[in-house]
């Protein structure tokens, strides 16, 4: 197996629910050590092997360490001592009341490198508040960008907060590894969760400050160009399928005949109110029942195959079986990669969104069950007998 980019550092994660393990796992993906210091059920998530859980800590290691004991906190700063990089992803004052803090940990550890990936940061009035993705993503105006049709606010399915405060913590991990292999010092990285994804509000915030307007929401209409049709059209339902879609775009008059040609020319198309994409936008509510009418009558992966070989801007809008099952790109990359299960087939989770040439990145391993590594970790790592390790077992310092 050819070597991982990563390999040689260990990480102590401390991290919880999604931000912290995404940025973890991008560490563990590439061949770091990352392990796991958790309480005995953490279920908050669901189960460890099956569903969410593998795709945010698959490759790692855990043990379950009791931080409300003396010996607990005693054990967890003997692990940072044989390790690079301690991850977590608390309010500000949590590692502090452990006496985990960077402060403490770097006289243990001279050049350790401690990240907090707190929502709101380590400075500030608001630095010991708590969030989640929810809501840092009200605080930044996300949930008032999302929207229906009608206005109201939809809010997101899952926390893309979660994924730009883990990208984020990835590349601030690797940012502090390379600055410690130039100079051999560690460092404290302070990352806020609000200010990663308040960058991706850049585009509003730029149309407030220098035009002095609000954004509106946003909705199907062309944001770029004026295109007409150009919208989310229902299809004809797949089997007991009836939530079919595809997206068209139809942005000059080349691509209006083609469009037509693509249709057969139906009668409407002639239309003179269709004429010119001037036309057709001042009209497009009647373009797009007409369009409508089309697509309800066709498969959604046959429309978008026909348009496209046209030349008409056209895709499916894939739902969780097309992008999982049935996602040709995703398919030929392999990028749903299998885990094993100890109790029943495998499970598919996330793949690595890039390759390296020289390193390549792998998943080798399903999320551990937490504590499922206390014997290598307590024993091998820390060199606990197996005496002291039953001791810890009986006094609730460890969990099995």
């Amino acid at each position: 197996m050819a070597a991982k980019a990563l390999e040689g550092i260990r990480v102590i994660d401390f991290t919880w629910v999604v931000a912290g393990p995404v940025a973890t796992r991008m560490l563990a993906d590439n061949g770091a050590e990352v392990i796991k210091v958790e309480r005995k059920s953490p279920g908050y998530m669901g189960p460890r092997k099956v569903g969410l859980q593998p795709d945010l800590n698959r490759n790692k290691l855990s043990v379950a360490i009791n931080m409300a004991e003396p010996r607990g906190v005693e054990l967890a700063r003997e692990l940072v001592k044989l390790g690079d990089l301690v991850i977590d992803n608390f309010s500000a004052r949590v590692m502090r009341g452990w006496g985990m803090d960077y402060e403490s940990l770097r006289k243990i550890k001279p050049d350790i490198i401690c990240m907090s990936m707190s929502g709101l940061g380590h400075t500030g009035p608001r630095r010991n508040y708590v969030s989640y993705g929810p809501t840092l993503q009200a605080l930044t105006g996300f949930v008032r960008l999302m929207t229906d049709p009608n206005g109201e606010p939809a809010g997101f399915g899952y926390s893309f907060s979660d994924l730009a405060g883990g990208l984020a913590g990835g590349f601030a991990a690797l940012a502090a590894l390379w600055h410690r292999r130039r100079t051999g010092q560690g460092q404290f990285i302070d990352l806020s969760q609000m200010e990663a994804l308040t960058g991706f509000v850049g585009p509003g915030l730029l149309d407030i400050s220098v035009n002095g307007r609000e954004q509106a929401p946003v909705d199907w209409r062309a944001q770029e160009s004026p295109a007409a049709p150009y919208g989310v059209y229902r299809c004809r339902p797949d089997g007991d399928d009836d939530d079919r879609w595809i997206v068209i775009s139809v942005g000059s008059q080349a691509q209006w005949d083609r469009f037509v040609g693509a249709l057969g020319a139906p009668a409407w198309t002639a239309d003179a109110k269709f004429r010119t994409l001037y036309l057709r936008m001042r009209n497009r509510d009647e373009l797009d029942r007409q369009v409508g009418a089309w697509t309800a009558d066709h498969q959604a992966e046959d429309a978008m195959t026909l348009l496209q070989r046209a030349g008409v801007p056209a895709g499916l809008v894939q739902n969780g079986a097309d992008l999982c099952t049935r996602d040709p790109q995703l398919q030929f990359r392999n990028f749903w990669a299998p885990v094993k299960r100890p109790d029943g087939p495998d499970t598919s989770v996330s793949g690595i969104p890039y390759r390296l040439s020289a390193t390549p990145g792998a998943i080798h391993r399903n999320a551990p069950e937490a504590g499922e590594d206390n014997e290598y970790v307590l024993g091998k790592l820390l060199g606990l007998s197996a005496a002291e390790r039953e001791q810890l077992y009986a006094s609730q310092v460890v969990w099995h």
